[in-house]
């Protein structure tokens, strides 16, 4: 165990244990629960996570959440720590060790056991963690935590400790993830008061800055390349669907086979959000590709009726296609480009190509989006990493081109010889 003196601890060489483990339950009054090292459920975790579930969150919510509080948790155990007296220089410690230390290293289920000389070391082709993929420019999975996912954790635990003050869970209990007030930008007649009088400056003391990201497309070559990666007609109909309705790929795999319906060149998802039903328009190629995919299908004996899942797995036993499959196959896609791109992106992609047409309105892509404001395009209008390239190689080549083009002569001035006679009083013939 760590050294009790809190303002001495040296976290740098620190790894964090596997100690406990977020369950899933299947039970949907309480889908996930945090378990302690002994295997028993963490009671202050689980009255925050059912209060999260009580303010009609996502399904996907207590699973988030849950992860960034047994990484909390986790840390409170190795010290010894109680966490209703985990202290500001606790929380300090934490977010610092999640800055500079590297992430622990998961090791897969099928090599667990085996001894270290046994597991094949990584791939050498494979970018190194952090630098850009030389075939798509996005950084890879680097070894620290994203600024994002401290940023995330962050505000859970912050929201944890003030849920807990809220019910009065102990007169000892406090805060260790404090909010810094700015009182600068409140005062009237300040230099950021007029713009930044509505925004709200309450934010948490050890949250990072997220940079924002710029969504990218997939170039219509590349997508070319990877849809003739993919190995059977399944894959194929889901990246059409994907590409033509912009809708996240969690939300693809909830469609039942009775809301596609090709007459109307539309299928129904769930809104991951709003829990809602919602047609989204799609083109006749997907549906192409989702026949031919059905047809296989339906020969080797998965379930068929409207009310079943439109997507499945391609082997015995028949199992609904979940999110983690259908990621792995796009990764899979991914690997013999030597690119990185996500299922998201495919989405990004949807949102450029109906923006670039000028006749269709930009509130019908926010519908179908599912975005709830408008505002929330407004990052598709910022130029990409590849605009600002082109168009910066672009002006280098104008430049160059002009440099090597030969100067233009300019004739000696010359006076007219009648301007010249009329100024000296002469006779004109």
């Amino acid at each position: 165990m760590l050294d009790e003196q809190r303002p001495g601890r040296d976290l740098r060489d620190f790894v964090l244990p596997e100690l406990g483990r977020l369950l899933e339950t299947g039970d949907p009054w309480e889908p996930y629960r945090v378990l302690d090292p002994v295997g028993s459920p963490v009671e202050p975790a689980a009255l925050y996570l059912k209060e999260l579930m009580a303010r009609d969150r996502s399904p996907l919510t207590p699973r988030s959440y849950g992860m960034d509080l047994l990484r909390w948790f986790r840390f409170l155990w190795v010290l010894g720590i109680e966490w209703d007296r985990a202290t500001r220089e606790d929380a300090r410690d934490f977010m610092l060790w999640m800055k500079v230390a590297n992430k622990p290293v998961r090791v897969h289920w099928r090599r667990r056991g085996k001894a270290p000389s046994e597991i094949p070391p990584p791939r050498s082709d494979r970018p190194v963690p952090g630098t850009p993929n030389p075939v798509t420019g996005k950084p890879t999975v680097g070894t620290k935590y994203s600024p994002r996912t401290r940023a995330h954790c962050e505000t859970v635990l912050r929201q944890f400790y003030d849920f807990h003050l809220d019910g009065n869970v102990g007169a000892l209990l406090v805060n260790p993830f404090p909010i810094v007030r700015d009182r600068r930008s409140a005062r009237p007649g300040s230099q950021s008061h007029g713009e930044k009088k509505h925004r709200n400056r309450r934010t948490g003391l050890y949250r990072p800055t997220v940079p924002q990201q710029i969504p990218r497309r997939i170039p219509d070559e590349k997508y070319t390349e990877v849809f003739a990666g993919l190995r059977s007609h399944r894959d194929r109909a889901l990246l059409a669907f994907w590409v033509a309705t912009g809708a996240r790929a969690e939300e693809l795999l909830t469609v039942r086979q009775g809301g596609a319906v090709v007459g109307e060149q539309t299928i129904g998802v769930i809104r991951k959000g709003s829990r809602e039903y919602q047609e989204l328009p799609t083109n006749p190629d997907a549906f192409v590709w989702l026949r031919l995919y059905q047809e296989d299908a339906w020969r080797k004996g998965v379930p068929r009726g409207r009310h079943h899942p439109l997507w499945w797995t391609l082997r015995r036993p028949w199992r609904p296609l979940e999110y983690d499959a259908a990621r792995m196959m796009f990764n899979r896609a991914n690997e013999l480009l030597g690119a990185n791109w996500t299922l998201h992106d495919l989405r990004h992609t949807a949102t450029f190509l109906m923006l670039d047409d000028p006749n269709m309105p930009p509130v019908y892509v926010q519908k179908i989006l599912g975005h709830k404001c408008l505002s929330t395009l407004d990052i598709y209008n910022r130029p990409t990493r590849d605009d600002v390239i082109t168009a910066g190689l672009a002006h280098h080549a104008r430049q160059d081109q002009r440099r090597k083009q030969p100067p233009v002569s300019v004739d000696e001035p010359s006076y007219n010889p009648d301007s010249l006679s009329i100024l000296f009083g002469r006779d004109v013939p």
